[in-house]
């Protein structure tokens, strides 16, 4: 223990002389002109202050100008626009364009790596990438095959690259990355394939590597201080995590980072949350299997963690934790607190202290959730903080080779990684949901590296008793816990959402469709088609004077992985594929920009 906390600190003191934030990404995203990170700011709000398009003139939203990708499959994430530029990523092979704006997006530069294709069958759920980062001159590229590249913004030269993981054990990438002071911060994707996965930092002007902490296994590798880092206000103590695995397990347990990531700079703190613990047959893995599906918050200077909260002990529906933390302050019992507010994919919404890791709120952010009653919240029980299960809905409890039926919501959850929007005009939450449940029957498997480590066979379906559909675009009230409104959707909302202060919230569907609403009713002010479904995130920016709003189409992603992958077997896409085989009906596939503007 000595020595872990002399090894911190000597971390910490080497780091003293770096600036509290990273000054080009603060000026940037302050400015409502430009986007130069994908969820819009380091608190993850997807708000602009930009009002030029309101609610009153939003109807008359045209096509300004269009972009083909000249790649297929699902297109997640959004173009940034720094400057005179805007940067667009494609799925794999993740090439990267320059668009100049003064000249109708005339490439500048193009980046096209590399890549080994046999990268591609070990990608979990489409061969997505969730987009770039900007900071200090350079744009930021975190590869399917786990290469982290830093390109020159101007000229699009590869300034460094370094690699993150081995493709050949399953570990891939598809997420951001989170540029902070003078470090990138990276995840991994791999959860499927038993991969032991992290959190990693690299020196932003060398590429070499500063540190790593894994989401499970001794204090250590984790970077973990047993009396100082706290779960629900209490020291997590020595091996928190070793002691929730049975034997060794934790060494190809999961607990991959592949979402967004978050940075509070008054606190210095970054936060993000971790996957489902592999595999997916719970009665492999006895325990609590900590810290798969957990909220971490981190000091980004040594990576050592502040505070961690479980909201799925033992998963048993593949719930994984990694959705977007989203930081505000809220009024809760009569006091302001810096908050972080978490839709999770088991369903829950949760508020908790940023600062402390306190537990405010957690209440289900739709009523077809029903593998839990609720989030015990009674500070005296045994199980406080813990979601009190419903055992006819365990997978576990009914055995392998059992099939449990009914479970809302599905693995693919209430949201997953599509991101939500927060107005601090309004108050409210805007937030993309799947309103879909499963059957699910697992059984065992053994581990081999590089190979699938499921261990469950799933079919998905609309929420019974329901409207049909199977997705919900939801105005969310994170102190109460409650919906304020609810607009359904045939298929799930798989787009980010963009709240601006001219009271309009803009999304899309997997139709294709760019719808935009009013932020306080829901009402639907616009909707144009765009040629593919859309599972990118809605951005804005102006240009000499003029707001633009542009968002990414081309259907994909774990809920069009049917059409993107071109499967016909209805378990197949881990069960999304017969879940969403009527998507075929209405889209194809695609890879544009759109880009609108008002008359």
């Amino acid at each position: 223990m000595r020595k872990f906390t002399a090894a911190v600190i000597a971390l910490a003191c080497s780091w003293t002389l770096s600036a509290s934030a990273n000054d080009s990404v603060l000026k940037l995203t302050q400015d409502p002109n430009q986007w130069a990170l994908q969820t819009g700011d380091y608190a993850n709000t997807r708000f602009s202050k930009l009002k030029q398009i309101n609610s009153e003139n939003v109807g008359k939203l045209q096509v300004a100008w269009s972009f083909s990708t000249g790649v297929l499959r699902g297109h997640e994430g959004s173009p940034l626009v720094v400057g005179e530029t805007m940067y667009v990523h494609t799925p794999f092979p993740n090439i990267v364009y320059a668009l100049d704006l003064n000249n109708e997006g005339r490439i500048l530069w193009k980046y096209e790596p590399k890549q080994d294709p046999n990268v591609i069958p070990v990608m979990c759920c489409d061969t997505v990438n969730r987009g770039l980062a900007y900071a200090d001159g350079k744009i930021f590229l975190h590869q399917a095959d786990t290469t982290l590249v830093a390109l020159d913004s101007k000229t699009g030269k590869v300034l460094w690259s370094v690699v993150n993981g081995d493709p050949k054990k399953g570990e891939t990438n598809t997420a951001t990355v989170l540029p902070v002071k003078d470090k990138v911060i990276v995840g991994i994707s791999g959860g499927e394939f038993g991969v032991h996965c992290h959190v990693t930092a690299y020196d932003m002007n060398t590429g070499k590597q500063v540190w790593r902490a894994y989401s499970m296994g001794p204090d250590k590798d984790m970077l973990m201080d047993p009396e100082k880092t706290t779960e629900l206000g209490k020291p997590v103590g020595v091996d928190s995590s070793l002691k929730t695995w049975q034997g060794d397990q934790w060494k190809i347990g999961g607990g991959c980072t592949w979402g967004w990531y978050a940075y509070d700079p008054q606190l210095d703190t970054f936060y993000y949350g971790t996957g489902n613990p592999s595999t997916w047959n719970p009665k492999q893995r006895p325990g609590d299997n900590k810290w798969s599906l957990s909220i971490f918050a981190r000091d980004p200077n040594t990576g050592v963690a502040k505070w961690v909260y479980q909201m799925t002990p033992h998963d048993e529906w593949d719930y994984d934790g990694v959705n977007e933390m989203i930081l505000s302050d809220q009024q809760i019992g009569g006091q302001m607190r810096p908050t972080l507010v978490h839709f999770d994919r088991n369903g829950f919404g949760y508020t908790l202290d940023r600062k402390t890791g306190e537990l405010l709120v957690a209440e289900k952010f739709d009523p077809a959730v029903n593998w839990a009653t609720k989030v015990d919240m009674d500070k005296n029980s045994k199980t406080y903080g813990r979601p009190l299960v419903v055992a006819k809905y365990s997978t576990e409890h009914n055995g392998e080779d059992v099939n449990t039926s009914g479970v809302c919501p599905a693995a693919l959850g209430t949201k997953d990684q599509q991101p939500a929007a927060y107005s601090p005009e309004t108050g409210l939450f805007y937030v993309p949901t799947n309103h879909v449940c499963m059957d699910y029957e697992p059984f065992k498997v053994s581990y081999t590296p590089g190979q699938p480590y499921v261990g469950a066979t799933l079919s998905m379906y609309p929420a019974p008793n329901s409207h049909g559909g199977m997705g919900n675009f939801v105005a969310w009230d994170a102190k109460a816990g409650k919906i304020v409104w609810s607009l359904p959707e045939q298929f799930s909302v798989w787009s980010g959402a963009l709240a601006t202060s001219g009271g309009v919230v803009f999304y899309g569907t997997l139709e294709g469709y760019l719808k935009a609403v009013d932020a306080k009713t829901g009402k639907l002010l616009y909707k144009f088609k765009t040629p593919s479904g859309i599972i990118g995130n809605v951005m804005t920016y102006t240009h000499k004077g003029k707001q633009y709003v542009a968002v990414l189409s081309g259907v994909g992603g774990w809920a069009g992985i049917g059409l993107a992958a071109g499967l016909t077997d209805p378990n197949a896409g881990l069960g999304a594929v017969g879940g969403y085989a009527a998507l075929s009906s209405y889209t194809a596939l695609g890879g544009q920009l759109t880009v609108f503007t008002l008359p």
